[in-house]
């Protein structure tokens, strides 16, 4: 192979890199701006159920609001919107594609998905290196200075495992 051959043909191998990182931030779903004074998050999330069979999830996330009313996105790898849920004092939702459930509280919808209560409400405080109560579950903070985050749920059963990595 010549060298104008090599040089055409990395030329190739980039230009098909570019095109496949274009593709690829298309499927992104852009990030709506954050208000002022709004609290933010994002990082990854992984829960670990206990239940029968075993159930266990990750995805990034980005949290935002308060624990009055606020959003929970979770994203795949690719930065794709998987999941939305949002809450209100009228009550939570769920967004997944075209489908749309609706619960009267926070708890009812995260139990629904993930065969738990999600302690989204505790999590502003826990990103904040806060110890806010949540029923059942204690914090590890040992590692929160490098934005990490260990929680356990013992009770009520099934017992549960939440870790969050985030930019501290």
């Amino acid at each position: 192979m010549t060298v104008p051959q090599a040089t055409g043909r990395r030329a190739c191998l980039i230009a098909a890199g570019l095109v496949a990182a274009l593709l690829l931030s298309a499927c992104a779903a852009p990030r709506p701006p954050i208000a002022a004074g709004e609290a933010s998050w994002s990082g990854r999330l992984a829960l670990r159920v206990d239940s029968t069979p075993p159930q266990s999830f990750s995805a990034g996330f980005d949290l935002r609001g308060s624990p009055e009313a606020g959003e929970l996105q979770l994203n795949s790898p690719l930065g794709t919107t998987v999941a939305s849920v949002r809450w209100s004092p009228q009550g939570a939702e769920l967004r997944q594609g075209d489908r749309l459930e609706q619960r009267d509280s926070l708890d009812e919808l995260t139990t629904e998905i993930s065969g738990t209560a999600l302690p989204v409400v505790a999590m502003f405080g826990w990103l904040r290196g806060s110890n806010t109560a949540a029923d059942g579950w204690t914090v590890d903070f040992s590692h929160q200075l490098q934005g990490r985050i260990t929680a356990r749920r013992t009770t009520p059963l099934p017992s549960a495992e939440l870790r969050l990595l985030f930019a501290p």
